[in-house]
């Protein structure tokens, strides 16, 4: 009988130590709600109850550049960025691969910007990256093909280990939502109203090799492969942004292995006058990401090319899926109003 209470406490003594190191990681893991809002975004697609025709992966020339609600608005597509800062191609393929364990898309659009990177360039965006992943294989993949030489898998696994020194900045919303989140994003969307004219944007420095590495082409191929498994059409855009510059050795490597694939690839900064888009209105910083409106436009111009181009369906006659959105978009039209408050703007008609 006393080994049997011996052992009792024994087990309640570690799991009382379990769970107070749990409540710890919590508390000390960032929140990304206040500043750094993009490092929730991946997390947030798993709330998603209907399953989605499009599919847009990559960084934030998607999460900043297109709409989902606009998408579904005007063309009843039902869509979801999984986007993330400074996403690399090893990092869109595991979340890729992420996703179709839920849904099978008809349609994945894929930013080639990270085509340039061939290998992960800081640890602070691999965990907005791989944070908010739920575990499994795809996760344990995009670890290993991201950390840099000064990280380890563990403080992956016990993020504890990370952030065991970030006391000095924590702030109230880490109390505030140690067991909760808050939503910061529009199907993946962020939104800005704000602009800020683009000025004149410098000739990319030239490069000793404008070549694509080797690992960024292997990822490149396995996602081609991955979408020809599962029965999905893979999209290669290029967002109109200004910058970081787009040199044209590089979009001549895309167009080559769009046609080598037999891919649609759509480069936005060449087809300025169809989007509408207006560097003077349709940008927030300068020609970096496209503003509400900017995103809007490009959402208007997609929708319609992906309705004729490739047929996906009008949903909006699915009556659980409108009512989803019709919250979504109240959401969406809320924040709108509160951004234009912020900023001292007089709202759009």
């Amino acid at each position: 009988m006393k080994k049997n209470r011996t052992a009792l406490r024994a087990c309640a003594s570690a799991l009382i130590i379990a769970l107070s190191l749990l409540l710890l990681q919590r508390l000390l893991t960032p929140k990304y709600v206040d500043d750094v809002v993009e490092g929730a975004f991946i997390a947030e697609f798993y709330e998603e109850e209907m399953s989605h025709d499009l599919l847009f992966i990559g960084d934030c020339e998607v999460y900043e550049n297109f709409s989902p609600p606009e998408l579904w608005r005007e063309y009843g597509i039902n869509s979801y960025i999984r986007g993330s800062a400074q996403q690399y191609i090893w990092q869109s393929y595991y979340l890729l691969e992420d996703a179709l364990r839920y849904e099978t898309p008809s349609v994945v659009v894929f930013n080639v910007l990270s085509l340039q990177y061939n290998q992960s360039q800081r640890e602070a965006y691999n965990r907005m990256s791989i944070e908010g992943m739920r575990w499994s294989p795809s996760k344990v993949g995009s670890i290993l093909a991201s950390m840099g030489p000064e990280e380890s898998f563990l403080d992956y696994v016990f993020p504890l280990l990370r952030y065991h020194s970030r006391w000095s900045q924590l702030t109230g919303a880490d109390v505030e939502y140690l067991f909760d989140s808050k939503k910061v994003s529009h199907n993946g969307y962020y939104m800005r109203v704000d602009a800020r004219p683009a000025g004149e944007v410098p000739t990319g420095k030239p490069l000793a090799d404008y070549s694509f590495g080797d690992k960024a082409w292997e990822y490149m191929d396995k996602m081609v492969e991955l979408c020809e498994r599962e029965g999905v059409r893979l999209v290669l855009i290029k967002a109109p942004s200004l910058y970081p510059y787009w040199y044209p050795q590089w979009e001549e490597q895309v167009e080559a292995y769009a046609a080598e694939k037999g891919l649609s690839y759509v480069n936005f900064l060449e087809i300025q006058e169809e989007t509408g888009i207006d560097y003077a209105t349709d940008t927030y910083d300068g020609g970096l990401h496209m503003n509400l409106s900017g995103a809007e436009k490009l959402s208007h111009w997609l929708g319609a090319w992906l309705t004729q181009e490739v047929g996906l369906p009008d949903r909006r006659v699915e009556p659980k899926l409108s009512a989803a959105w019709e919250e979504k978009l109240a959401f969406y039209e809320a924040e709108k109003l509160a951004q234009y408050e912020k900023y001292g703007l007089t709202p759009e008609k």
